[in-house]
This record gives structure tokens, sequence and C-alpha cells, in this order.
């Protein structure tokens, strides 16, 4: 439970995403139903079984925009992207300068690989040219807690710093360790996030030879079909965003805007299956009762909830009885469910935060955005709730929970309350 005096609150939000850069650019397109998939142009990909991703590079995001040659080369693309969704929350936050106290201060990130586009360079340079041919730079680029240590170099940040790595849910884990390391008086900010760029070559398919991808090429903005009948697999994405969280009286005492609370973290593991859900759905339910539980919640307190919504029928199906499970049949019917991912694909490691954003938004401005595609309801497999088809809705939203179901059986639930 939060101890007294200790309550942790968001006042800072960045994303890069496949909607756009910066936070209100994702919100924004999500209520908008804007996708962000489309056919993949930076590698070839006539034989693979998906033609099409949710991608930032290339079309979004470009490298000598925001950085010098010199510098990133320093930095593998998902630090790259990472770094900017912090440099944005920390300047959303009120910060114009390093942190005041270092030691009070620190950074939680997560990703599910980390610096694989590097991994990928050096290899060619080592086959083509010889060992003495690969860059000094190779190691930290690679490092997936190079993310967290070039965010904690940039702002100064002395505090615990390091990286989580539990696929789909890094990110919700690393953003429950930071709220932690508040609640217990051993920080009054934290930067928190994730970030992953897995759209390339063998990581397509790697998640092919699964059967886990939609091959819908003719139509990739109608291919994330959460909760849908008529889904294929889910959408590969990929992108960063990055939230900075403090004790309440931090940010009191400074005069910020605070977008919310960050007032619960649950988490479970499935113990089962290295890829497939629960399917009883009760430890991923656990993960949402203790984030509820954390956060001093009644399920009836819960008016929205940003699903983990993969678009994958075993995940749609086990979620949903999650839900039930801990919401109890009667409110699970009544309260709000989307799926950022029907927009924006799975973006793997950084999905949780994202999704994590979208909540404090949501919470903010009143407001939570639809699901995209969902037409058809899947009712065979029980999958018979409220999953916000249409439009956005609007409302003055108490509490929302943000659900990760990741490979390995990682469950994380977060739980958001409107601050007043």
């Amino acid at each position: 439970m939060v101890e007294p005096g200790r309550k942790v609150v968001i006042t800072g939000v960045g994303a890069l995403t496949p909607l756009g850069i910066g936070a209100s650019t994702l919100f924004d397109g999500l209520l908008a139903s804007r996708s962000g998939a489309r056919i993949i142009e930076r590698f070839d990909t006539t034989h693979h079984a998906t033609h099409f991703a949710a991608e930032v590079r290339g079309c979004v995001y470009v490298a000598e925009d925001h950085f010098t040659k010199q510098v990133s080369r320093r930095m593998d693309p998902f630090t790259q992207i990472g770094v900017l969704a912090a440099r944005e929350a920390w300047k959303d936050a009120g910060f114009d300068a390093p942190a005041a106290v270092p030691e009070r201060a620190g950074c939680i990130m997560g990703t599910g690989i980390g610096g694989i586009t590097s991994i990928f360079e050096q290899y060619d340079v080592l086959a083509a040219s010889g060992p003495r041919r690969i860059t000094p730079f190779f190691i930290p680029n690679v490092m997936a807690n190079g993310l967290p240590a070039n965010i904690a170099i940039e702002f100064g940040l002395r505090g615990a710093c390091f990286l989580t790595a539990s696929a789909c849910a890094s990110s919700g884990h690393a953003i429950g360790m930071a709220m932690r390391e508040i609640r217990a008086g051993r920080a009054d900010l934290m930067v928190t996030g994730g970030s992953e760029t897995t759209t390339n070559a063998l990581c397509l398919a790697g998640f092919n030879s699964l059967k886990a991808l939609s091959t819908r090429n003719d139509d990739p903005e109608g291919a994330s079909r959460p909760f849908d009948r008529d889904r294929d697999g889910f959408v590969m994405g990929e992108g960063a965003a990055a939230l900075v969280i403090e004790s309440e009286e931090h940010a009191r005492a400074r005069g910020a805007r605070i977008y919310c609370e960050l007032a619960g973290f649950g988490q479970s593991d499935d113990a089962g299956h290295i890829t497939a859900p629960d399917d009883t759905a009760l430890t991923p339910a656990r993960a949402m009762t203790l984030a509820m539980e954390d956060a001093g919640l009644n399920p009836s307190d819960i008016d929205y909830v940003n699903a983990h919504g993969t678009s994958t029928l075993l995940n749609d199906m086990v979620e949903t009885k999650a839900i039930k499970i801990a919401m109890g049949e009667e409110h699970a019917r009544r309260v709000w469910i989307s799926s950022s991912k029907s927009m924006i694909g799975h973006l793997v490691g950084a999905a949780a935060a994202a999704e994590s954003v979208v909540c404090a938004l949501s919470l903010h401005r009143g407001v939570a955005h639809p699901t995209k595609n969902y037409t058809t309801p899947d009712l065979e497999h029980g999958c018979d709730l409220d999953y916000m088809p249409g439009d956005p809705r609007e409302r003055a939203l108490r509490a929302t929970l943000s659900n990760s179901l990741g490979f390995g059986g990682h469950n994380v639930s977060l739980a958001f309350r409107r601050h007043s």
C-alpha cells in the first residue's frame, strides 16, 4: 500500500511512436484513429510472409535531425529514440537543467531486446572486413543498459539506474520499480519508460515463424484487430516513451503541473509456457488485483483499461478472462477497454511505457481512445466486453489500469488515478 506522504505523480511525458514525435502527437493520433502501420521500405521483405510494420526509423525518425553524426555513432537507434523521449518528458516536467539534487534522482528503463541494430551492422563489418574494423563503440552500443546510462548522463541522475528486460512487460516493470524508489524514500524523482527498435529482417522472420504476425499485406492499417473475430496476428512496432515521476510533495514544492497519480503496481508470472499465456487467466488477473490493492482501489473505481490487446487469439481470450476475474463479471461489462496496439502496433519492450503515457493523458484530458478495426465481436472465444469501437469517449475518468502480458509469462498491471 502507498505510504502516507509518498504518493507518486506523473509530471512529464514524452513519446516517439509510429504516429509521430511527441506525446501529444501519439494521443491525438489515437483519438483520431490514425494507424502507424505501413509497408516496410527499409529492407527487402520479398521472401517474408509479412511485408509491413509500424516503424519509426526512416519515416518518423531520422537520426541526423536530432543528433550529430559523432553522437549517433555512440548510441544504437533504440537508445537514440529512448533519449529523445526522455528529453521531451524532462522538458515537459518543467526542467531545463540537470537534476538539482542528483543523488535523489534516477532512471529505470525497459527494453525487450536492446541494441540489435548494432549487432547486425557490426556482424556485417566483421564478415566483410575482419575483426580489426569493428567500432570501439560496439559493446557500449549493444548493452541494453546503455539506454538508462545515457539518460542518466544527460540529466545528471545519480540515484538508481538500471534496465529491466521482460519482453512485452519490460517497461511496465521499469515504471513499477521506479515508483518504488520514490515510495521508499530513496528518490524524489525518476525518469522511466522504455524503448525498442526490433523492426528488422531477422525479428520479422522470427515472429513469422511463431505464426504471431498478421499477414494482411493488402491492408496494413486494418491488420491490427484486437479482440476482433477476424484478427490474424499482431503488427510489429517500434518506438519509445518516457515519464518523469515524482513524489507529490516534491512536485508541489516546485509548482509542477501534475497529469495524474501513478498509484499502483502489480506483477506475477505464469510459470508455464515461454510464449503462450496462462489459459486459466489467474496469474494475469492476479497482477491486476495486486495493482488495484497497491493503489487502494476497488474494481468499481476503474473506469478504463488500456489493454495489452495484441490482436492474437490467445492473448485476447486470456486478457478478457483475466479482466472478468479481477473486476468481477458485472463491472467487467461496464468498464471501457481499448488497445493502443490497434494503431501503433506492438512496441514490445516500449509498449507499457507508451500505454502509460496514454493512461496519464486519458485521465488528464478526460477522454479515452477507441480500438481501431474492432468491427466483428469474437463471441465464440469469449471476447464479449466493451472494447470501445468507433469514436473516443469523454468522461471524468477516476482511475485506469494498463496491462502488459509478456513472453515468458511476465504479467504487469499499472494503476493510475486522477489527481486532485
